[in-house]
C-alpha cells in the first residue's frame, strides 16, 4: 500500500510539473507574440508580483500572481501596495496587463496602476509622485496626487480591469471587462512598474501578465499602432529641400546604390546565374569570377547537407592555408562534422554503408585533416588513377605522408599525389571533353547558366564521392573552374530512420576514432592558444550526444537540427571571401544590422515606436 501511494504521489507530481511546463511555454509564446522587439536577456518583462518590493500588509500566493490584504484596514495609513518584478521595457511599444477582482473585501478600496521604483508602498497607487492608479471604490483616477479625478465606473468582485501603457505617446488607458475606458494619464515617465494596492480586509486580486488570454483585444489595438508607425515611415519625405536636378541626381544615385546592394547580396550567397542576369540588366559589375562564386556556393551546400568533411577538404583544396590561419573556424567545422557523423549524414560514416561487409572491419589509411593539410596537400590528376576511395567528396588515389602541425583528424581515405604540376589541381568535368575546353567557355557559356544549373548541376556521385570535376590553382593564385558539381538527391539525408551513424557498426567505430582525434586537436589548440571556453563547451555538447540512446530527443539534441548548420556555413563562407580580399559580409546585411542596432538603441533610450518598426516586417 505504501509503495502504491508513493507511486501515485510521484505520478501526480510529474503531472503537475508537466502542467507547469506547459503553462510556462504558453506564457513565453504569448509574450513573444505580443512583444517581439523585447530582448528579455537585457530587459525582462514583468511576469509576477515581487515578494521583495511590497508592503508587509500584502500577501502573495499562486506563483506570486494572487494578492491578498492582511492588514488592519482601519484607515488610509493601512494601505499597502506591491510592484511587479520588472519595469515595463520601452521596446514593448504597447504593454498590457489585467487584474481580476476575486473579492472586493470589506470596502473595495483597491487601486490598479503604475509606479516608479522607490515610490512608497504604504500607499495606494496614484497618491504619490510618479505613481498612477484607477481606484475601484469611486472610479477615480489618481495622477501623482491624493486628489482623484472622475474617470470611469467603479469595479467590484468578478470584474476584470486592464491597464494599457502606450510607450509611443506615453499615455495610459484602462479597460473594464474588455471595454476601453479612454485615456487616463498622459506624459508618463519611463521605467514604470505594474502596481496594485489594497486597503481593507478580504480584498483579493489575481494578475494576468500574459499567463492567460486577455479579455480585452490588445492585439487589435497593437495592429492599429503598427499601421500608424509603418505609414509614418513610408511617408517620410526624401529630397523635399533639394532642387529638381538635385532630386534627379539623388534618385539616380539611390537606384544605383540599391542595385549594388542587391547584386553584392546575390554574389555573397552564391546565386551565380541570378547575380549575372541582374548585373546585366542593371549595368552592375561583379567583382568575383563566376566559377569562384559557384565553388563557394557548392561548399556551402555541402555544409548545409551535413557533409562537413567534404566541405572541409574542398576548402583545403581550393583555399590552401585558409583553415590553418583560422583554427577556431577549423575546430568549429570539425565539431560539426562529429555531430553530422552522429546524424549519419557525413561522408566519413556514409561511405561505410556502401562498402561490402568484408571491407567494413578496417579503416583505410587517412590523410591529416589538420590546418596544415590544406597548405601542404598534394595535388590530384584524375587521369590514369585507380578507382577513387571515399575521400570527403574528393577523388583520390594513393597518398604520400604529410607532416602537419596539429594532431591528425583523418578522413576515411587518403589524399593523392600524381605526376601533375605541384602547383595545380585538375579535375576533368563529366560534361566536358577536356579541361582546356571547359576553360575556353568559362567566361561565355557560364554567363548563360540557368538558375537551376547554378543552384545544383546534376553530376555523378559514387557512394558520396565526387567524380569528374575541375579546378586549377596556379602558383597560389586561384583560377576557378567549376568543381564540386553535386547531385540534388545525394545532398538530401539518406537516413530517414534515425539511428546513430545510420545504424552501421563500422561507421560508429569510425566516429569514436574521429572523436579521439578531435579531442587531441582540442588539446593541441589549448596548448598553442590557451584555454578556450567556447571550444570546451562545443566539444562537451558534441560528445554529450553519445550519452543518450536517442540523441535526437536528448537535452542537447538540438545540435542535430539541420538549422544548426547555417551559422557554420555562414562563417566558412565569410572566411573564404575574406581570404580573397572580398567583403566577408554583403553591404545589404551590414545595412540591416545597422538598422537593427539603431532600433535596439532606440529601445534603450525609451523610444517605444521602435517596437513597431522592426526590420523583419519589411523583409516579408
Amino acid at each position: 500500500h505504501t509503495i502504491g501511494s508513493k507511486m501515485a504521489e510521484f505520478g501526480a507530481s510529474n503531472h503537475g510539473d508537466s502542467a507547469l511546463n506547459y503553462q510556462e511555454k504558453e506564457l513565453n509564446e504569448r509574450l513573444k507574440r505580443l512583444y517581439p522587439a523585447v530582448n528579455e536577456d537585457e530587459t525582462p518583462l514583468p511576469r509576477s508580483w515581487s515578494p521583495k518590493d511590497k508592503y508587509n500588509y500584502i500577501g502573495l500566493s499562486q506563483n506570486n500572481l494572487r494578492v491578498h490584504y492582511k492588514g488592519h484596514g482601519k484607515n488610509h495609513k493601512d494601505a499597502a501596495s506591491v510592484r511587479a518584478t520588472h519595469p515595463i521595457p520601452a521596446a514593448c511599444g504597447i504593454y498590457y496587463f489585467e487584474v481580476k477582482i476575486v473579492s472586493k473585501g470589506r470596502d473595495g478600496y483597491m487601486g490598479i496602476g503604475l509606479s516608479a521604483q522607490g515610490v512608497n508602498m504604504n500607499r495606494l497607487p496614484g497618491w504619490d509622485k510618479h505613481s498612477y492608479g484607477y481606484h475601484g471604490d469611486d472610479g477615480h483616477s489618481f495622477c501623482s496626487s491624493g486628489t482623484g479625478q472622475p474617470y470611469g465606473p467603479t469595479f467590484t468582485t468578478g470584474d476584470v480591469i486592464g491597464c494599457c501603457v502606450n510607450l509611443i505617446n506615453n499615455t495610459c488607458f484602462y479597460t473594464k471587462n474588455g471595454h476601453s475606458l479612454g485615456i487616463a494619464f498622459t506624459d508618463l515617465p519611463p521605467n514604470l512598474y505594474p502596481t496594485v494596492g489594497l486597503q481593507t480586509p478580504g480584498e483579493i486580486v489575481d494578475a494576468n501578465f500574459g499567463q492567460q488570454p486577455f479579455v480585452f483585444d490588445i492585439e487589435d489595438y497593437m495592429r492599429e499602432w503598427r499601421a500608424k508607425i509603418h505609414g509614418t515611415i513610408e511617408r517620410f519625405p526624401i529630397g523635399d529641400r533639394l532642387g529638381e536636378w538635385q532630386t534627379m541626381l539623388q534618385n539616380s544615385l539611390c537606384e544605383n546604390l540599391f542595385c549594388s546592394l542587391v547584386s553584392s547580396y546575390l554574389v555573397h550567397h552564391g546565386y551565380c546565374a541570378t547575380a549575372t542576369a541582374f548585373a546585366r540588366a542593371t549595368g552592375q559589375t561583379i567583382q568575383e569570377e563566376q566559377n569562384s562564386i559557384k565553388n563557394r556556393q557548392r561548399i556551402q551546400k555541402l555544409v548545409l547537407a551535413g557533409r562537413v568533411g567534404e566541405a572541409i577538404e574542398a576548402t583545403q583544396q581550393l583555399y590552401p592555408g585558409l583553415l590553418e590561419r583560422n583554427p577556431n573556424l577549423l575546430f568549429m567545422l570539425k565539431c560539426r562534422q562529429f555531430v553530422e557523423m552522429v546524424n549519419g549524414t557525413d561522408s566519413e560514416v556514409r561511405c561505410f554503408s556502401a562498402r561490402s561487409p568484408k571491407s567494413q572491419g578496417s579503416y583505410p589509411e587517412s590523410p591529416n585533416m589538420s590546418p596544415r593539410h590544406g597548405a601542404n596537400n598534394s595535388h590530384i590528376n584524375n587521369a590514369g588513377a585507380d578507382s577513387p576511395n571515399c575521400s570527403n567528396g574528393i577523388v583520390s588515389s594513393k597518398s604520400k605522408p604529410i607532416h602537419n602541425k596539429y594532431p591528425a583528424i583523418s578522413s576515411s581515405s587518403s589524399s593523392s599525389s600524381s605526376s601533375s604540376s605541384p602547383s595545380s589541381v585538375n579535375y576533368s568535368e563529366s560534361n566536358s571533353t577536356d579541361s582546356s575546353k571547359s576553360q575556353q567557355h568559362s567566361s561565355t557559356s557560364n554567363q548563360e547558366t540557368s538558375d537551376s544549373e547554378m543552384e545544383m548541376e546534376p553530376e555523378h556521385y559514387t557512394n558520396g564521392v565526387l567524380e569528374n570535376s575541375s579546378t586549377r590553382i596556379m602558383n597560389g593564385n586561384y583560377k576557378h573552374e567549376e568543381i564540386l558539381p553535386t547531385d540534388e538527391s545525394s545532398m538530401e539525408d539518406s537516413c530517414p530512420q534515425r539511428q546513430l551513424c545510420g545504424g552501421n557498426q563500422a561507421a560508429t567505430e569510425r566516429m569514436i576514432q574521429f572523436g579521439r582525434e578531435l579531442q587531441a586537436l582540442s588539446e593541441q589548440l589549448c596548448r598553442e592558444y590557451g584555454k578556450n571556453a567556447t571550444h570546451k563547451k562545443m566539444l562537451q555538447d558534441a560528445f554529450s550526444l553519445l550519452a543518450y540512446s536517442d540523441p535526437w530527443g536528448c537535452p542537447v539534441g538540438q545540435q542535430l537540427d539541420p538549422i544548426q548548420r547555417e551559422p557554420i556555413c555562414a562563417a566558412l563562407n565569410s572566411a573564404i571571401l575574406e581570404s580573397q580580399n572580398l567583403p566577408k559580409q554583403p553591404p545589404l546585411m551590414l545595412a540591416l544590422g545597422q538598422a537593427s542596432e539603431c532600433l535596439r538603441l532606440m529601445a534603450h533610450t525609451g523610444i517605444g515606436s521602435c517596437s513597431f518598426a522592426r526590420v523583419d516586417d519589411y523583409l516579408h
